[in-house]
């Protein structure tokens, strides 16, 4: 999966993104990568370019733009 953005989150808020992005058929990844902007406790979800739809969903569950990942 080619890596375009991603959020950054708390664990306890895991499960339930998880399981909406699946259940919308949206490909994610789940990352602690060090070289990605994250507080102590937060983990990434991490998508790649999506159509226009897709990304409205993501978008709307996450409430802000993401951040690009780094190349």
């Amino acid at each position: 999966m080619e890596k375009s953005f991603y959020y950054a989150v708390p664990w306890g808020e895991v499960s339930y993104l998880r399981e909406t992005l699946a259940a919308l058929d949206i490909p994610f990844a789940i990352e602690q990568d060090d070289r990605l902007e994250l507080n102590p406790g937060e983990v990434a979800f991490v998508f790649p370019n999506l159509p226009i739809r897709q990304f409205r969903h993501v978008f709307e569950l996450f409430g802000q733009a993401g951040r690009l990942y780094p190349q």
